[in-house]
């Protein structure tokens, strides 16, 4: 389970091999969501509103980023 980026003390990864829909994990503290690449809306879990904020800001801004990542990780 990679991490492919920091957000603050948020971990955000991708799953080698992971289930779809195609997702990334972000972890913080003992709270975990799990959030669709495509429509950014979240599939399980939930964080703090103020992590969950920085997280969907985040990739927003790197969705190009989530792709790459989600593809070499799933061939």
């Amino acid at each position: 389970m990679p991490t492919i980026y920091f957000i603050d003390s948020i971990k955000i990864l991708i799953y080698f091999d992971d289930h779809m829909p195609p997702h990334f994990h972000a972890q913080y503290n003992e709270f975990e969501v799990l959030v669709e690449i495509e429509s950014l809306s979240v599939y399980a879990g939930g964080l703090p509103n103020k992590q969950m904020k920085k997280v969907l800001v985040w990739a927003e801004l790197n969705q190009d980023l989530l792709w790459e990542k989600w593809n070499a990780f799933h061939q």
